[in-house]
């Protein structure tokens, strides 16, 4: 017997400084006492955005002024199939109140969340909300340009967080590996430094990726490996983008925190983020979506088709392409966790 499937839009209503509002479900309705997302079935004829702002207003008493969708990710509950729409909402009139006699909480996601349970499909997004909106591509290229690039690099990381990748494919190719090897602890130890973490391209090593905070898979390595897990007994047949967490599995209140390694995915079509969900990622970094100068002559896919993609990713997606702090925003309204660049994001902006 199939189980119900529903449509859900779901708030992450954010305060400036960062806070997040959770809502304690009420003893008249499924799992009562557990705590969740604001938000509420997507009825026919409505946008997610049209839907959250119903359901908050009906819930909470808040008008919507700002929002835009993040990411859409499917839960298998025991007894239903939910697809949610997550949304941030950073704009709103009136003050959240429980008009449906739930508690309510701000907490702060880059910390321990003593309240609880949490429903385990509010799990992924606090997870999520980890990640920096920025996330550094390193371009060195020598040893002779490193120490002007760590001083680039501390400057950037004293303004802003920001998740950083290694990846130097020119360098590795000449100069010995000692050399770029030496280039990645001293990256790493500025990094540990700031409390940023950074993951290492699968161009290099994969022992490389051992002494850092995790893996950023290229397009084609994604799918290589994406099939071969699929293939394997050790791995579940076909990792799905939905989870099965019963009740019974639900996971402690700050799993979000517990130290993880980090797998990004490089992707540029809608296969690459299906090898991205199989492996299991973090996030995506999708692109080009602009005209940049690392592809000269290939113009960027734009932000539709980034919008398109990004909404089937199932995880954060970064947009990749010709951005720089400007386009953060532009970026977000496209449904981008952040943004990813090498020259763009480099310095204190």
């Amino acid at each position: 017997m199939s189980k119900p499937f529903i449509d859900v839009a779901a708030g992450m209503i954010l305060q400036p400084d960062g806070k997040l509002l959770l809502g304690e479900r009420p003893g008249d309705k499924p799992w009562p006492g557990w705590w969740e997302l604001p938000g509420g079935k997507i009825e026919p004829g409505e946008t997610v955005l049209q839907a959250l702002a119903r359901e908050l207003k009906e819930e909470l008493g808040i008008e919507v002024t700002q929002s835009a969708p993040w990411v859409s990710y499917t839960h298998e509950y025991p007894k239903t199939i939910v697809r949610l729409a997550f949304c941030k909402v950073t704009g709103w009139r009136g003050t959240p109140q429980g008009l449906e006699g739930q508690r309510l909480a701000w907490v702060d996601p880059l910390a321990p969340i003593t309240i609880g349970p949490l429903l385990p499909a509010t799990q992924p997004p606090l997870r999520w909300l980890i990640l920096p909106e920025r996330y550094l591509i390193t371009n060195i290229g020598s040893a002779v340009a490193l120490p002007a690039y760590l001083e680039r690099l501390d400057a950037t990381l004293r303004a802003h967080r920001c998740l950083v990748q290694f990846r130097e494919p020119a360098w590795q190719a000449s100069a010995p590996e000692a050399e770029v090897l030496d280039g990645l602890h001293r990256v790493l130890a500025l990094c540990r430094q700031h409390g940023a973490q950074c993951l290492v391209n699968s161009v290099h090593p994969q022992g490389w990726a051992e002494e850092a905070d995790g893996t950023h898979w290229r397009a084609a390595d994604a799918v290589r490996q994406a099939a071969a897990l699929a293939a394997s007994d050790e791995h579940r047949a076909g990792v799905p983008a939905t989870a099965t967490e019963s009740h019974a599995e639900a996971p402690a209140a700050d799993a979000h925190l517990q130290p993880r390694r980090l797998v990004g995915v490089s992707a540029h079509s809608a296969d690459d983020l299906l090898a991205a969900r199989r492996l299991n990622a973090d996030f995506a970094v999708l692109g080009h979506v602009l005209d940049t100068p690392s592809h000269p002559g290939v113009p960027g896919m734009g932000w539709p088709r980034f919008a398109e993609l990004a909404a089937q990713g199932g995880m954060p997606v970064y947009a990749i392409g010709g951005q720089s702090a400007g386009s953060l925003a532009e970026a977000q309204r496209h449904g981008a966790h952040g943004i990813a660049g090498i020259r763009g994001l480099l310095g204190p902006q």
